[in-house]
């Protein structure tokens, strides 16, 4: 009872730090200052929720409370996506792509991409979880040194527009694209909460979980699945924000200590989407830089990692 207290807590403070962002200094025109404002906090919120989210599955079908999904490769597949597309139509050429249907192939590209990993190398069974991870951190070097050398290639002015591309960037959020991404985030969280239990004795290790019944086999597959959707949405949408997820599931996992999934998925969820939501805010209204918010949510969750790593041994 009080761990759900205590994620209430967590919820109206979510819902007061949203309300603080709309309604921050709001003057006229409101009817086009607000819906801005509104689509704005609803990518924030939706990202920050994702992020989050798929940390906590993540880890515990990993075993390690130390990882993250983008270990096995989502951000570096995204920079090479948009910097072979700028290699091979220009920087006029990918200018004009249509914004619909680029986020749907940067969504269909990852959530493909990351199913296949996935398939291919736990087709004998959840046991092969640890060569997935480290066949996921060589493909994510791979990607990052072919998009590294084609960089290299482009001229200065298609450069910038892959620098800009490929950096994490809430203030052109299309209302479409919103739309298609939050019913991938109310599914992927749907499915996450309905195997929540399952999770629980999952996080037990393997051969407990098939003593009591659960086949840890496909759940694993499953919550894999589940968790490329997330991070493939919100990549998709914005752009990559590495560590979100690990100083939201930690920072939620500080707040609420239990190993109930029905708790830390959704306290991870509302976690991620604060910590986006105020430093958006902070950076906005009080410091006028609106595009570092993602480089300080990387510094921050990079230290998290070193204190975790320093301080506790993986779980």
């Amino acid at each position: 009872m009080a761990e759900r207290r205590l994620l209430l807590l967590l919820g109206l403070g979510l819902a007061g730090l949203s309300a603080l962002y709309l309604l921050w200094h709001l003057r006229p025109p409101v009817d086009y200052i607000l819906p801005l404002r509104a689509t704005k906090l609803s990518a924030l919120i939706l990202v920050g929720a994702a992020s989050g989210a798929a940390t906590v599955v993540f880890q515990t079908v990993a075993g390690n409370r130390l990882l993250a999904p983008g270990i096995v490769g989502f951000d570096a597949l995204f920079v090479f996506t948009q910097t072979m597309l700028v290699f091979g139509l220009g920087a006029a050429g990918y200018a004009t792509l249509p914004a619909l249907p680029r986020f749907l192939g940067d969504l269909s590209v990852m959530l493909v991409a990351s199913l296949l990993l996935f398939g291919l190398l736990l087709r004998r069974g959840a046991g092969d979880v640890i060569r997935m991870l480290l066949t996921g951190v060589i493909l994510g070097a791979l990607l990052r040194g072919l998009a590294s050398f084609a960089q290299r290639l482009l001229e200065p002015s298609e450069f910038a527009v892959v620098q800009q591309a490929t950096v994490a960037s809430f203030g052109s959020v299309d209302r479409t694209q919103l739309g298609i991404a939050a019913a991938v985030l109310a599914a992927g969280l749907g499915g996450a909460m309905a195997l929540a239990p399952r999770l629980d004795v999952a996080a037990l290790g393997r051969e407990k979980a098939f003593s009591l019944g659960v086949d840890h086999d496909r759940l694993t597959l499953v919550a894999l699945a589940l968790v490329a959707a997330l991070v493939s949405a919100a990549t998709a949408l914005v752009g990559p924000v590495a560590f979100l997820g690990l100083l939201a599931a930690s920072l939620a996992r500080a707040a609420l200590p239990t190993e109930r999934h029905a708790i830390t998925i959704p306290a991870a969820a509302v976690t991620g989407a604060a910590i986006l939501v105020a430093g958006q805010s902070v950076f906005e209204r009080f410091l006028g830089l609106q595009s570092t918010l993602g480089v300080v949510v990387e510094f921050a969750g990079g230290l998290l990692f070193l204190a975790l790593v320093l301080r506790r041994r993986p779980a």
